[in-house]
């Protein structure tokens, strides 16, 4: 059938290379292999930008082509035009540097037979800056881009999105990239009773505090290890281990050692809903036992206390972590691992995308009829 040609992708991002100061980086790599394993061709554009390229965490895989490009005005506009080439382009957000200008010359590249999508990867930091400036660009670009797809955010994102004037919002949640997370051996390293691994943000700060540097406070015989960049100089009692940056390669050991793993939400997605961490599908994978803060949806993904646990608040936690025994953390760990692999690997979201653009590309060709 002629909509199901094999597409042609210019993809516009922060990094697929390198997981540094990233977050996005392991969903763009889930997605992206998923179309690849369809036969469509991605070429991921990203700058030379915030040491990242530095710090990389894989070679050029061979089912993407990825551009570096520097982080120059002019390099933007030389890599525009080699967009040309391809049926979509996608602007992510949160590319970094230019996001302003990629966001309103991609729109130029629109043409009757090539679409132009925003993929936004975290909606509501975005949400929530257009709705407190009513002159941010950003806005009067929405109503323009052929459709909007997002990480997360279910109905009150959607809605959001529409009522900005979005022709189409669609959530692509993240999930399991089965060939990258999986259970494997334990690592001594990581040995503890409850370990969580987030790099500091200013809108998830106050939560870990909560959620987990209080919590060790009220457990001083309890061991905890945190990871991610930038906790550094961050107050910590002594029965916590701060570990730094963990790469990529280390995360399935991160996530099978401890007893438990814990997920902490940033504010703004807890507060959207329907937005559950690329973590929570990726410890998933590795059967581990996940306790999470609550957010509304949850029992959307997994089923609260067979599959998860959820916690509203560090007390809470404390209770969970005091209780837990390694028997049912195993249970637990084992049921969110069959939960993961039948419904949220980045093959069952590649599977909605594509649908979802076939259908699109089909329209705008019966448009032109």
């Amino acid at each position: 059938m002629h909509n199901k040609r094999k597409l042609k992708i210019a993809f516009f991002g922060s990094s697929l290379v390198s997981a540094y100061w990233n977050g996005a980086a392991t969903y763009y790599r889930g997605i992206i292999r998923a179309l690849h394993g369809r036969g469509h061709q991605v070429t991921f554009y990203e700058p030379d930008a915030y040491q990242r390229q530095e710090n990389r965490d894989m070679a050029d895989p061979d089912w993407a082509k990825v551009v570096v490009y520097p982080a120059t005005e002019e390099a933007v506009f030389k890599v525009l035009e080699e967009a040309t080439e391809a049926d979509i382009v996608v602007k992510a957000s949160g590319v970094g540097v230019f996001d302003e200008l990629l966001e309103a010359e991609v729109l130029k590249l629109q043409t009757k037979e090539r679409m132009v999508v925003f993929w936004d990867v975290d909606a509501p930091a975005t949400l929530d800056r257009v709705h407190h400036n009513p002159q941010d660009p950003f806005l009067q670009h929405i109503p323009q881009y052929d459709m909007v797809l997002t990480y997360g955010g279910g109905e009150p994102v959607i809605q959001a999105y529409e009522a900005l004037g979005a022709k189409k919002c669609v959530p692509i949640y993240n999930a399991l990239d089965t060939s990258t997370h999986f259970p494997v051996a334990a690592n001594p390293d990581f040995a503890c009773d409850l370990a969580f691994l987030g790099n500091r943000l200013p809108d998830r700060e106050a939560r870990v505090e909560h959620f987990f540097l209080d919590v060790a406070v009220q457990l001083p015989d309890q061991q905890f290890i945190i990871g991610g960049s930038g906790w550094g100089d961050k107050p910590m009692s002594s029965n916590v281990k701060y570990i730094g940056h963990v790469y990529t390669k280390d995360h399935n050991a991160f996530n099978c050692t401890p007893k438990a793993v814990l997920n902490i939400s940033r504010e703004s997605m807890a507060r959207y809903g329907f937005s559950p961490a690329t973590r929570v599908f990726e410890a998933a994978g590795a059967a581990s036992c996940i306790i999470t803060d609550y957010w509304e949806g949850i029992d959307f993904f997994f089923e609260p206390d067979t599959e998860i646990l959820v916690a509203k608040s560090g007390a809470e936690v404390a209770q969970i972590v005091a209780s837990l025994t390694d028997e049912k953390a195993k249970a637990i760990g084992q049921a969110a691992y069959k939960k993961v692999l039948s419904a949220h690997t980045y093959n069952h979201r590649a599977d909605q995308l594509e649908t979802l653009l076939y259908n699109k590309i089909t329209n705008k060709t019966e448009e032109l009829v």
